[in-house]
């Protein structure tokens, strides 16, 4: 879908596929190479904070499991797509023996965490480039409309859900399944193991070592995806000219127009990507498509090679894991 939607985006404005084509056969692989080992450390500070996240279920789960797991699971979001993402927390509930939903509340939780890192970034992004005299298309017009209130409110809601789950989690259950009690009896039941369950893992931040880890982990893990993308845009030498500001504002806005999906372009990274550069750093469109191109690859294909030795290793069959439904067992 997001490789369609990049073509029709260049379709829609002139394309050299000449000047596309020798600005990838310029480019510096031993930087690539740096990228793909941070994607790689990466995944490994998602391994340490679920770590932290689980104790409340295992206080000492295998770190090996936990990677493993992290690993095959991308690989399956890149194969397998949307479904691809039950299958990191099936994973570690059946290796580590505990309750799948125990483990969708912990990757619950880590959203929660990246979406609060997305909003910082993206808000140092736009106090940044607003006091430049960058002149933006229509559609970024709309991300700097609308983001600014967006990441105040977006904050808040963020905050105090987690300030109500940390402090009052047996209020706030007991509101929920209030609020939920006209459900038939099944889905009732289903619903009663997942929020148990979501409590559960907001205990383990309860202590203050535990909560600082977690924003320790969460913040090492997107200084990777930052380095990433240094990495990347180093890799193309003369083309490109990023500084670690540039790769900070570039980052805010890609996380943010992913999240969102700006109006009359849609969802895709890489379409955002495009966009971001070509209107904001005012980037070839040639350059900038081979920028989304190698930064898509890099962060969700180079992957999959490992995912997929880990999980013959395993003897897990893809199959299995393709019908993988978001239920959540007891």
């Amino acid at each position: 879908m997001g490789i369609w939607l990049v073509h029709r985006f260049l379709e829609s404005r002139g394309f050299d596929w000449r000047a596309f084509r020798a600005t990838l056969l310029a480019l510096r692989w031993w930087w690539l190479a740096a990228a793909s080992g941070s994607v790689i450390a990466g995944y490994y500070g998602r391994a340490l904070r679920w770590r932290v996240l689980m104790r409340p279920v295992k206080p000492d789960p295998s770190l090996w499991n936990l990677f493993s797991a992290t690993v095959i699971g991308f690989s399956a979001i890149t194969i397998l797509g949307r479904p691809g993402e039950f299958v990191r927390p099936y994973l570690i509930a059946s290796k580590e023996k505990v309750s799948t939903s125990s483990q969708m509340a912990a990757l619950v939780l880590e959203r929660i965490y990246d979406v609060l890192i997305v909003l910082a970034i993206f808000g140092f992004a736009l106090g940044r480039v607003r006091r430049s005299d960058a002149a933006l298309g229509p559609a970024l017009s709309w991300v700097f409309a609308t983001g600014g209130w967006l990441v105040g409110a977006l904050s808040i809601v963020v905050l105090a859900l987690l300030a109500a789950f940390r402090h009052f989690s047996a209020g706030m259950r007991r509101r929920l399944l209030g609020a939920l009690s006209a459900l038939p009896e099944r889905h009732f039941k289903k619903a009663d193991r997942l929020i148990t369950a979501f409590v559960e893992g907001v205990a383990s931040t309860k202590s203050q070592k535990a909560m600082l880890l977690v924003v320790w982990y969460t913040v090492l893990e997107w200084a990777t995806i930052a380095l990433t993308v240094f990495c990347v845009m180093r890799a193309f030498g003369g083309a490109l000219h990023f500084g670690w500001l540039d790769v900070l504002i570039f980052l805010g806005f890609l996380a943010f127009g992913a999240v969102v999906q700006i109006p009359g372009v849609g969802g895709g990274t890489q379409v955002v990507s495009v966009l971001v550069l070509t209107e904001l750093f005012r980037v070839p469109l040639e350059i900038s498509t081979s920028v989304a191109l190698v930064l898509w690859f890099i962060s969700f294909v180079v992957v999959v090679p490992p995912g997929v030795a880990l999980a013959l290793h395993d003897g897990i069959r893809w199959r299995t894991l393709k019908q993988l439904e978001p239920e959540v067992d007891a």
